[in-house]
């Protein structure tokens, strides 16, 4: 229990966004994706996700782990449209209204509210996405329920303190889903695995180094000097405390940031693909394209798109 503690403490979690959404028509997804953890609660209506389209009770919790495609199927006869995450990002009024009325919130029929965030380990590596999970169901916590309400309600209002009350809540959150996590022994060998990071200062080392040169030189004979391994064992060395190789969680980490680059700054889709290490810009958007799957301009206009 020491080092679930440890996973805890370390975890740094920022707000994205929150939302109470009201469905037009019903439709599915079949690569529902974020670059955020997202946690959706069904008030009323049918939700299912999975290929095998597993059902969401109302009063349930699906959570999606950031960087993680998966089929999520909104309403009844949902299989009359399937669509890909770029449409619902282009489209999503036709799909869904946002409800800015407190008193409406759990109210309407096929409704849920969702929060969004990061969680990340040393403020590196992201948590979930580092287990490699399935989404998964979160049923009989009313409490966890509620602090997904309290978040939505508080992005609703303009108050004081709204800041400031959305980090404590959405910080709960975070670790009321690992606490269910521990509790029904879910992923316990990724779990188990993760603990790692805190055996071993040279990986922090790493994650730190990475962090801050995401511009740069960040090859495997860097890597090595960073961590004081040779330059042979290095990979080797990471994947076998992350369980995956250096230059991928590099890859995922840049475009990470130029993810939220694109969403934060107005610089040119080549000034970010530069600032993330890549010289090319082609191949910048075409490794973009591939993670994501929607162009980096659509991703831009994604913040828009969702702020219905």
């Amino acid at each position: 229990m020491e080092d679930y503690n440890k996973v805890i403490e370390s975890l740094g979690v920022r707000y994205i966004k929150a939302k109470n959404l009201v469905l037009h028509q019903p439709f599915t997804v079949r690569n529902s994706y974020d670059v955020g953890n997202n946690l959706i609660l069904l008030h009323k209506g049918h939700l299912t996700f999975g290929e095998d389209e597993m059902v969401v009770e109302e009063g349930e919790m699906l959570f999606i782990p950031g960087g993680r495609p998966t089929r999520v199927s909104y309403g009844e006869d949902q299989k009359n449209r399937v669509i890909t995450n770029d449409d619902l990002i282009s489209n999503k009024d036709k799909f869904f209204t946002s409800n800015d009325n407190l008193d409406l919130i759990g109210e309407a029929n096929e409704s849920h509210s969702f929060v969004s965030f990061e969680a990340k380990v040393f403020d590196s590596v992201n948590f979930f996405a580092s287990l490699d999970v399935p989404a998964f169901l979160i049923s009989g916590q009313s409490k966890l329920a509620n602090l997904v309400i309290k978040v939505v309600e508080e992005s609703i209002q303009d108050l004081p303190g709204r800041e400031r009350l959305i980090n404590i809540y959405t910080e709960n959150i975070v670790v009321e889903v690992v606490r269910y996590v521990l509790r029904n022994n879910m992923f316990v060998e990724q779990l188990a695995t993760n603990s790692t990071y805190f055996k071993d200062p040279r990986l922090i080392d790493l994650f730190n180094y990475i962090k801050e040169n995401l511009g740069g030189d960040l090859s495997n004979k860097v890597l090595s000097g960073v961590a004081n391994v040779s330059e042979d064992y290095v990979g080797q060395y990471f994947k076998m405390l992350t369980n995956i190789n250096p230059q991928d969680y590099i890859e995922y980490q840049r475009m990470e940031r130029a993810v939220f680059l694109l969403r934060t700054t107005k610089k040119s889709i080549r000034d970010i693909g530069k600032e993330v290490g890549y010289k090319d810009t082609a191949y910048f958007c075409r490794r973009f394209k591939m993670m994501f799957g929607i162009p980096a301009g659509k991703m831009r206009r994604r913040e828009s798109a969702m702020n219905i």
